[in-house]
């Protein structure tokens, strides 16, 4: 396939997933017992990650489309994440538990802000370290919020409880978004990890692909 397929047949994969994501949200398919860990929605974080890193593993040609695209872009999309702040006004009014929503709410909020200046002056291969560096802790920020909303109930067992993010429109954060800006943060490490080891200064543009098609 050409990478204009590849990038068609992704939109579309993408467009189905948010569909899915949003029907099974609508018809309450990721409520669960409040006592018990929020398996569906964990579950709706892991297997699309798990099938990207299949494809990824398996396939050259998607290899070769994901690895050419732009970096900078990919940057960029994290710069709405600044929406973090939504968890800090839920945690003031008693809606999510603040342990998990402040470090949630504030790492995103950290992560969007600086995202345009790691997509235009990171995003070089001589600044490699800092731009995998910068993706990693864009990682981190997700896993810890996906690791403390699924024990909650563990944490706090009588507390305040995540059910707010089972539920439309919230529900769409750790089921859509967040798996959607891991695999984002992937493939940026990954492109990363392909480019040349030396030193550019002025670089503007695109910054081309390290793989030979």
């Amino acid at each position: 396939m050409t990478n204009a397929t590849y990038g068609k047949l992704t939109a579309g994969l993408i467009g189905a997933w948010f569909i899915v994501s949003f029907t099974t949200s609508a018809l309450h398919g990721f409520n669960g017992n409040p006592s018990r860990p929020p398996l569906a929605v964990g579950l709706a974080v892991v297997i699309p990650i798990a099938l990207f890193l299949l494809w990824f593993a398996i396939s050259k040609e998607f290899r070769l489309f994901v690895l050419g695209l732009n970096p900078r872009t990919l940057t960029l999309i994290h710069t709405w994440r600044m929406v973090g702040f939504t968890f800090l006004v839920l945690a003031t009014y008693g809606i999510l538990p603040s342990f998990f929503a402040l470090p949630a709410g504030w790492g995103d909020i950290a992560i969007g802000a600086t995202a345009p200046f790691a997509a235009l002056m990171l995003a070089n291969p001589s600044r490699r370290g800092l731009f995998v560096l910068w993706q990693a802790l864009g990682i981190l920020d997700l896993l810890l919020a996906v690791g403390l909303g699924t024990a909650a109930r563990l944490i706090e067992p009588q507390g305040i409880t995540t059910n707010a993010m089972s539920v439309l429109p919230m529900s769409l954060i750790p089921t859509f978004a967040v798996p959607l800006l891991l695999i984002l943060h992937i493939i940026c490490i990954a492109q990363a990890r392909q480019w040349p080891v030396q030193s550019y200064s002025g670089i503007r543009g695109q910054i081309p692909s390290p793989v030979t098609r």
